[in-house]
């Protein structure tokens, strides 16, 4: 039996949106977000992460950082039992300024393509998971990907997920 995932956009989603995050002090969860991952760490789901990182492409911060910052959630996340259990981010742009990650690519949401490899590589049934997040192309991406996607708008992000796993 294939499993089932709740994936979440970070930056806005599960974190204050602060303009190409990337150190950790900087980091402030939203409203109930670790008890949002508790839960579904607790209800059997996995909590998965998919995210943009142009900061990379647009030589703000280097990938290490990207890396950082997860683990700092995680290490947040465990003081309460919980912790996510993948992240995938794409840190390309078309018009990055680091040659490496300057291109257009099937990662970077709206386009599917970290949901699909997360899917993959985790064995997770599409039709039996959910997308999270603030943004249209996140919703957009989920679709794309066969997953339902939910637009979160602020509030208590454990009452759209408990929601959403209904």
């Amino acid at each position: 039996m294939r499993q089932r995932a709740v994936f979440f956009d970070r930056d806005g989603t599960l974190n204050v949106d602060v303009h190409y995050l990337h150190d950790p002090k900087d980091f402030a969860w939203m409203p109930e977000a670790k008890e949002a991952i508790k839960y579904v760490n607790d209800a059997g789901y996995l909590a998965i992460v998919i995210t943009n990182q142009s900061g990379v492409a647009r030589g703000y911060y280097p990938e290490s950082d990207v890396l950082r910052i997860h683990d700092h959630m995680n290490a947040d996340l465990a003081q309460i039992g919980a912790h996510l259990d993948a992240l995938y981010y794409c840190p390309h742009h078309p018009q990055g300024s680091v040659p490496a990650y300057t291109k257009d690519c099937d990662c970077r949401k709206p386009r599917p393509g970290l949901v699909l490899r997360a899917i993959d590589e985790h064995a997770i049934d599409p039709k039996r998971s959910v997308l999270i997040g603030d943004g249209d192309r996140d919703v957009e991406c989920a679709q794309r990907a066969g997953v339902r996607g939910i637009k979160y708008e602020g509030g208590s992000l454990l009452d759209v997920v408990m929601r959403a796993m209904d």
